[in-house]
């Protein structure tokens, strides 16, 4: 006579595995978009998984769902090398344009100091410190702080120009590069 074989566990505990794994899996879905929405900025992988106690693997595969969930609606999830951001899609940029008259995240003073790195880099620091007054020094190193500027040292004074981030953190294209000489003006 032949023994039945009895499955290693029951389709009821297989049943409540299943329901267990699918709640974890919208539960930790749920903490990424948080985490993504709250951040308003690019989060690495490290990040993410310090602020969601998700597995790095499961993190991976839920954060590739997630760029698909949202690839045709208003939002996107954008990804820059092993960072991940929520941000809106670019036919809705007006938007935002239109809603940021009110405070902002730069002063007046930290625009106009941004402007002109901008507009004239590569720009030495000297030059803008001439210009825009000793303030800028503190403008200058939130700038850094941030990543939106970067600087290469020259003599006794840096050269700034803008980072990648600072065309992703505007949602600007990068203007094409011209064949400018670099500013030559002494400090």
């Amino acid at each position: 006579m032949e023994e039945t074989q009895r499955p290693a566990i029951s389709e009821s505990t297989a049943s409540q595995m299943e329901n267990e794994f699918e709640f974890n899996e919208t539960e930790s879905t749920e903490k990424i978009e948080a985490a993504l929405f709250v951040a308003g900025r690019f989060l690495t992988l490290q990040e993410l998984i310090m602020l969601t106690n998700v597995n790095p693997i499961m993190l991976k595969s839920l954060l590739y769902n997630l760029e698909k969930k949202y690839s045709h609606g208003t939002l996107r999830i954008i990804r820059r090398g092993e960072s991940y951001k929520m941000d809106i899609a670019e036919k809705y940029h007006y938007l935002i344009n239109k809603l940021a008259t009110g405070n902002t995240e730069f002063t007046k003073a930290e625009q106009e100091t941004l402007a002109i790195i901008a507009y004239k880099q590569p720009i030495k620091q000297s030059v803008v410190i001439k210009i825009r007054g000793n303030k800028s020094y503190d403008h200058i190193k939130k700038f850094r702080d941030l990543g939106l500027v970067q600087a290469k040292q020259e003599g006794h004074t840096l050269v700034l120009s803008l980072s990648e981030e600072f065309y992703e953190y505007f949602n600007v294209a990068p203007a094409e590069k011209k064949n400018q000489k670099p500013q030559t003006e002494v400090a």
